[in-house]
Parts: C-alpha cells; sequence; structure tokens
C-alpha cells in the first residue's frame, strides 16, 4: 500500500544580490558584469554582483577604499534607490503569495513560505518552479532553501546559491551531518561574532558540532538563543511562523546630509520632509503617534568645528498620523534646539507610541477630523500613483541641497510613471 508523505517543510526564498539585480534588471547589458551597489551618500558597499565579489571587493567596504579596484576592473556602481527596491521587493513578496497566502517576509529581500501542503516528493520540484515563476514575473533571480525548519531552511539556502539550479531541500535526507559539517558556525542564522568567538573558543567550528553538543553543556554555559539554535539544526521546529506582521511601535526617518547645513531654512526643509514620510508610513499602516521627537546633531568626526547634538519631545493633545500637525510640532521643537554656527550632518524624526487609527475615534472627534482625513487620504494616493513629494507643503522646500547624495543614481522608479525607463526605436 502506497501512500504520499507529508512533513513540516519551510522555504526560504531569498532574492540573489537584491540591489544589484533591481540595477540591472532594467540594464540587461550589465549581466555576468560586475556590478556594485552603495549605501546613503554614496558611503559603502552594500550590495555586489558575483563578479564583484570575484574581484575582492568586500560587503561593507567604504566605496574610496574600493574605488582602485573598481575602476580599473570597469565596475558599474549605483547608488541606492530604495524606492525601486521597494517596489521590486513587493512585486515578489505578491508572486510567493501565489504558492501559499501565508508567508514570513523577513526582510526586503527573503521570505519564509510555508510548503507543508506538498508532498515530499515533489518538494524540490516546487521549489524549482518558485524560482523560475519569480524570475519570469519579477526579473528577479533567487536562491532557495527548504527544510524542516527555519534554521535549517537558511542552511539550505546556503548551499542553494552555490547551485545552479539555485534550490536545494533537505526534506527526506536522514543524516544531514555531512552537510553541516561543511557550514561554518559563523554561517548558522542567529550566530552573530560574538556568539562565534564563543563557540570557537569552546572548539565549536561547525553547525555539526552545534548541532550535536549535549543539552547539558548549553544549558551550563550558554543561552536559550543557543539551545534553540541546536535544536532547530536537529529538525525540531523552535521558531514561530509569523504569519501576520506585527504592527511597529515607533517610526523612525533620519539620514545623513548630502553636505553640511548651517542654515535654520535647510534643516527645516528637511525635517519637513522626514515628518512627510514618517507620516505617510503610519499612515498606510492605520496608525496614530502619540509624541514626536526631533533629534539633530554634527558630525563627530569634525571637532574643528564644533560638536554638538541635542532633541527634543513634544506630546501632541490627540495621538495624530496629519502630517500637518506632525510638520507644525517637528518645527517647533526644532526651533528649540537648532544653534547657529554648527554644520548640522544628520537629523531625523521619530514618531512614538503608536497606535491604531480606530483608537483615535472619540468624544472630541468632529467632521473637521474627517475632513483632514479625507485630505491625507487623498495625498497619500497622489503621492502613490504620481510619486512621492507630487504633493507636498512649502516647509518642505523645493531645491532640497541637504539631500542624500546620489552622484551614481540609476534614477529609475518603478512606482512613479513618469520615473520609468523608456525604450527607444533604433
Amino acid at each position: 500500500m502506497s501512500y504520499t508523505q507529508y512533513t513540516k517543510k519551510i522555504a526560504l526564498v531569498d532574492c540573489n544580490s537584491f540591489y544589484v539585480s533591481c540595477e540591472t534588471l532594467f540594464t540587461p547589458k550589465l549581466k555576468n558584469k560586475p556590478v556594485v551597489v552603495l549605501s546613503n551618500n554614496d558611503g559603502c558597499i552594500v550590495s555586489r554582483s558575483n563578479e564583484a565579489k570575484a574581484l575582492g571587493i568586500k560587503m561593507g567596504e567604504p566605496y574610496f577604499k574600493a574605488k582602485d579596484i573598481i575602476i580599473k576592473n570597469n565596475v558599474q556602481v549605483f547608488s541606492s534607490n530604495y524606492s525601486l527596491y521597494g517596489d521590486i521587493s513587493r512585486r515578489v513578496m505578491r508572486t510567493l503569495k501565489r504558492f501559499n497566502s501565508d508567508i514570513e517576509i523577513y526582510s526586503i529581500d527573503e521570505a519564509f513560505l510555508d510548503l507543508s501542503n506538498f508532498s515530499d516528493n515533489e518538494i524540490e520540484d516546487v521549489g524549482k518552479e518558485i524560482r523560475s515563476i519569480v524570475l519570469q514575473w519579477t526579473g528577479i533571480p533567487t536562491s532557495i532553501g527548504i527544510a524542516k525548519t527555519k534554521t535549517l531552511s537558511k542552511v539550505a539556502n546556503h548551499i542553494a546559491k552555490k547551485k545552479e539550479t539555485g534550490v536545494t531541500s533537505l526534506i527526506g535526507i536522514e543524516n544531514i551531518d555531512p552537510i553541516l559539517e561543511k557550514v561554518d558556525i559563523n554561517d548558522v542564522w542567529g550566530v552573530g561574532r560574538q556568539l562565534t568567538k564563543f563557540y570557537h573558543r569552546n572548539g565549536i567550528y561547525n553547525a555539526k558540532q552545534l548541532k550535536n553538543i549535549s543539552n547539558t553543556w548549553i544549558k551550563k554555559s550558554s543561552n536559550v538563543l543557543s539551545s534553540r539554535t541546536a535544536m532547530e539544526l536537529r529538525g525540531i521546529a523552535c521558531i514561530d511562523f509569523e504569519k501576520t506582521t506585527t504592527k511597529r511601535k515607533s517610526c523612525v526617518v533620519s539620514r545623513s546630509f548630502g553636505q553640511r547645513i548651517e542654515k535654520f531654512q535647510e534643516l527645516k526643509e528637511a525635517i519637513a520632509n522626514y515628518c512627510l514620510n514618517a507620516s505617510e508610513k503610519i499612515r498606510s499602516e492605520s496608525l496614530i503617534a502619540k509624541s514626536i521627537t526631533i533629534f539633530i546633531r554634527t558630525s563627530p568626526f569634525q571637532s574643528k568645528f564644533g560638536y554638538y547634538a541635542n532633541s527634543k519631545t513634544i506630546d501632541f493633545p490627540i495621538a495624530t498620523n496629519n502630517s500637518i500637525e506632525i510638520v507644525k510640532a517637528a518645527i517647533s521643537a526644532l526651533e528649540n534646539i537648532f544653534k547657529n554656527g554648527y554644520r548640522y550632518q544628520k537629523a531625523g524624526v521619530l514618531l512614538t507610541s503608536l497606535s491604531n487609527d480606530d483608537d483615535k475615534k472619540n468624544l472630541f472627534s468632529s467632521e473637521k477630523d474627517e475632513k483632514i482625513n479625507s485630505l491625507m487620504k487623498s495625498i497619500d494616493n497622489t503621492n502613490y500613483r504620481y510619486g512621492r513629494s507630487a504633493i507636498s507643503l512649502a516647509s518642505a522646500g523645493v531645491q532640497k541641497r541637504w539631500n542624500m547624495k546620489r552622484e551614481y543614481s540609476s534614477r529609475i522608479d518603478t512606482a512613479d510613471f513618469y520615473s520609468l525607463p523608456t525604450i527607444k526605436a533604433i
């Protein structure tokens, strides 16, 4: 008598060199060429193509340190473009929901997918189908690891990145010790730098050794995290699959400026823009804020100009997500902490004590509140359709000289019709 076997199966879908993949999506000639993407203000390298990795360009390396290698090898450089990456990420996640509507979005380029409804025999083919459809529908290449636990699916994904098929399944493998022995301890999910040093001091150098360590030693020498990781490596699920996203308790928007700011007006414009951004974010999640904190600082590395940092918090009389009220409060706070004679490097806003928008409906709600809510909704819809800042406030300025340095920006935004690339007839 034959039967189909079903076991717990968690897939980790990871977009390969995601930022680079997004940029090269619209420039096919860069396929199989060395490409890097830089962080805010073109500071450090945050994404590399395989060809760039092969040249020895390191992740997180300051751009100026790698510049000689980049110029010598004709490496294509892009400034970060988070509007583009965010939109492509949403498209990838929507595509994954075709296979199971309950997914856990782990980061902008990673998601856990529960594939337990597929049989053990077909699971690897399902992984290949997912990879093929994501590539066809979004243009983004992925690596997929499938296993009984999240930690093992991370291990499988680590292996998949080095395979031509891009898919690795550990389902049905009775003895995975030979596989885990090849995984360095620092490559195990949840094992950071300090924990790696601790394991090395105790003779644990790979995933197999951690899997087979005694529970007695873990309880005596380490912590709950180590115990949980070891159990997951043994195929016993200890990390819950989070199908629903927990609503945030705070929202921060901050940036380092593309050039130092000395004038109050320019700092005011930056703060107003950050408030608009933060307000839009919390409205998209139906949240309201009870308080706002404004912070500003100069560079700690330019002592000859003097160092100054300060912040101020203001509580709203009634929790709100109204951009106009939030900007007004922020500018009032800024007037209290701004000092002339300093060259400001960074500023930001922090909305805290967030709660559900429904909580605002109280005895003080009025027809005016309904009109304001309708106005905010109209602004958000317009900006979503025509690009951020299509409708803004006068206090947010126009020139925005303080904006981040983005010397190598592709200026492509798939969420903005007017920022889409154009095709020219030959």
